[in-house]
């Protein structure tokens, strides 16, 4: 179990993480029907002694994003390692110029609450979010929608 962060690499994505990405991805319920390595400069990826334990990933657009993908393999839970990557990914978002960071997810309204997320009214989404395949058909319409003013 990882007891702490300060061993962890945060990197950009490479085309060659997306299958060791895809099957954390999959273990842990999440889509990947719609990622490809074609998407590897908008993921990072949390490795440690050249294993890969995390990956975070942002759809940009203009000023606006969606976060997504973000899994931690279980082995390196709850040592911060999901917090670091949200911490990177929000720090690349807003030198890209976006301001607002948005997400869907099932089962981790809690977790991304505590990083400053607030949740929405579906209907409130912008146009961009709303065409992305994760809102439209990859999570169900019961996912919460989380934004974040970067």
């Amino acid at each position: 179990k990882l007891q702490r962060t300060t061993d962890v690499d945060i990197r950009p994505a490479r085309a060659g993480d997306f299958e060791v990405a895809k099957k954390l991805l999959q273990t842990a319920g999440l889509p990947v029907e719609d990622l490809s390595a074609a998407h590897a400069g908008n993921f990072l990826v949390a490795s440690i002694g050249g294993a890969t334990v995390g990956f975070i990933g942002l759809e940009p657009f203009r000023d606006i994003g969606l976060l997504r993908s973000l899994v931690v393999d279980p082995g390196a839970r709850d040592a911060g390692l999901g917090r670091l990557l949200v911490t990177e990914l929000e720090a690349q978002a807003r030198r890209r110029g976006i301001t607002e960071l948005w997400l869907l997810t099932i089962d981790a309204n809690g977790y991304f609450s505590k990083l400053g997320y607030r949740v929405q009214e579906r209907h409130t989404a912008p146009e961009n979010i709303r065409q992305t395949d994760e809102f439209s058909t990859l999570c169900p319409g019961d996912a919460v929608l989380m934004k974040k003013t970067i």
